[in-house]
């Protein structure tokens, strides 16, 4: 059994789906479709559900919803012809209009544009429906209950020969749609196919996988056939943005291998994304390069810091009271840096965190260091490999960048170094320079 979620791009529009269609008829074991909502025709084109954000908005602020909602009637009625269905949405249309005219919290309106095309979907292929309000389960502050929704989903779909599923949302025990972050439509899709038993999931997108590094960085990247899950989570969490981060877990939980395809080029293999690689695969040490930039690092200097005993409780407790999340904290022997991510840092935050810092531990000094990149080299050899940390720093040097931080885990699964934002592209570049030709 296969379970197939296809992705925004992937449903742009009728001759988008009719290539969706073809694939899931294609392999009878294909029996399961995750859809999410149409994203964009073109470049400058609006995603559906970015207007569906625009008609709540229309909500609040006491415009007309139903004009708001036009063009999103438009785009699907147009689908709708475009493939040919007898299919009439007018009654949902008039109910979701209804509903987001007195509705405040936007994650309704937001989950609509699944919705409506998960309908779409199941009178194409004549599946039936389920709606993923009845089978995905959050609590009230929108954390997704993961037991209760694996209950729930082997209940609605385990005698269900076939079916489409919505994506992207579920629901609390009374009934309130709550949505994962953009992007969770992957969730979605991984939930299903570990409720389903499947034995693989095939995550349908616009790429062909997985590349070495980002495209708009390096011209043409390496792609990457074969992934391990937790060089996935390494790369999603350093900006790689093929397929969200958190779609691993249900997978991983269930030992179901992902392959993320490409649905306009559909015979190419794409990136197969496995709990272990299997002995025998050819790897190269480094599997790819990613990063972020924008970070700012806090160095707190202090004598004998080493044996001030609770020193770094004490400051991870200021971060932990500001309701921070950190990212990297190197230390030496009298210095230890935090690394924030600049956008946590509004309001006022970054000085509120030097001045508690200041009170609590008494440091020397405080150094605050803003527009950091960091690029993470990430490969699963790289631990076994000797040599790879010196190939690593000589191609920065090479390209005359400096390196502002260095973090490197006790797996060796990866480097990451920082960088100034301004060399984050050379840098990038000169490690894929450095490593693509092994």
């Amino acid at each position: 059994m296969i379970v197939c979620k296809f992705g925004g791009s992937s449903l742009a529009d009728a001759p988008q789906i009719l290539k969706c269609l073809d694939i899931v008829r294609s392999n009878p074991d294909r029996r399961f479709v995750v859809p999410s909502a149409p994203g964009k025709r073109t470049g400058d084109d609006i995603k559906i559900t970015d207007h569906l954000y625009a008609c709540h908005d229309a909500a609040l602020a006491g415009r007309d919803v139903a004009a708001a909602f036009a063009p999103i009637a438009a785009r699907f009625d147009g689908i709708i012809d475009g493939l040919g269905l007898d299919l009439c949405l007018k009654k949902d249309y008039e109910q979701i209009i209804a509903r987001m005219a007195g509705e405040s919290a936007p994650d309704y309106a937001a989950s609509r544009g699944e919705y409506l095309n998960g309908r779409i979907i199941a009178a194409a292929l004549d599946w039936p429906l389920v709606d993923a309000c009845e089978v995905v389960r959050f609590d009230d502050e929108g954390r997704l209950q993961s037991e209760e929704t694996q209950a729930l989903c082997n209940a609605a779909l385990g005698g269900v020969e076939r079916a489409v599923v919505t994506a992207f949302y579920g629901a609390t025990a009374d009934g309130c749609i709550k949505t994962f972050s953009r992007g969770g439509a992957d969730i979605s899709g991984a939930i299903v196919a570990r409720a389903c038993g499947a034995k693989l999931y095939e995550n349908w997108t616009d790429v062909s996988g997985f590349l070495m590094t980002d495209p708009r960085v390096v011209h043409e990247p390496r792609g990457i056939a074969v992934l391990s899950y937790r060089e996935l989570r390494e790369l999603s969490y350093m900006g790689a943005t093929v397929l969200h981060e958190d779609a691993i877990f249900p997978a991983r939980r269930a030992g179901i291998p992902i392959n993320v395809r490409n649905t306009n080029r559909p015979d190419d293999p794409g990136t197969l994304i496995v709990a272990e690689v299997p002995a025998g695969v050819q790897r190269r040490p480094v599997t790819g390069i990613a990063g972020r930039k924008g970070y700012t690092v806090f160095t707190l200097e202090k004598e004998m810091m080493n044996n001030e005993t609770g020193f770094g409780r004490k400051v991870l407790g200021v971060v932990e009271s500001l309701g921070l999340p950190f990212e990297h904290m190197p230390t030496g022997i009298d210095t230890l840096s935090l690394v924030v991510a600049g956008d946590k840092l509004r309001d006022g935050l970054e000085t509120k965190l030097v001045e508690a810092l200041r009170e609590a531990v008494h440091p020397d000094s405080i150094e605050v260091l803003r527009n950091l990149a960091l690029v993470a080299t990430v490969g699963q050899g790289m631990g076994n490999t000797p040599g790879m940390s010196g190939r690593l720093f000589s191609s920065l040097g090479r390209a005359s960048i400096n390196v502002r931080m260095i973090a490197q885990g006790s797996s060796e699964l990866n480097i990451i170094v920082g960088v100034d934002d301004i060399d984050y592209a050379p840098a990038i570049d000169a490690i894929y320079k450095e490593f693509s030709k092994d």
